[in-house]
């Protein structure tokens, strides 16, 4: 099992989480994903900050919220290691997730 600290940079979210909870990983939150496009934006920064953070830390980041290419490859040159959003699928029922994954190991042994 692996534990990860949601919606890092916002709310309650703190840097004493990091050090007092055994975390894997942190996610971004939505909104900072959401401004990525604009590589000189805060939230770009704010996001850069989030995965450098991770990275001082031994942390994995997952950016939440991924909608499109352009933000997916912002993240992944930021060096954000996992994405979830509407880009890779929409929510799914869990017996449609696992015909999924099978589609998907099925492609790459293809």
């Amino acid at each position: 099992m692996r534990l990860a600290i949601d919606d890092f940079g916002t709310g309650y979210s703190s840097l004493q989480y990091l050090r007092q909870v055994p975390a894997d990983i942190i996610k971004i939150a939505k909104p900072f994903v959401d401004g990525v496009r604009v590589t000189d934006s805060e939230d770009y920064r704010v996001a850069h900050a989030i995965v450098h953070l991770g990275e001082a830390f031994g942390l994995q980041t997952l950016a939440e919220g991924i909608e499109d290419r352009e933000q997916f490859e912002r993240m992944r040159e930021l060096g954000c290691e996992l994405g979830q959003g509407y880009y890779f699928a929409r929510p799914l029922p869990a017996e449609e997730v696992t015909s999924l994954l099978a589609s998907e190991l099925d492609a790459l042994a293809a």
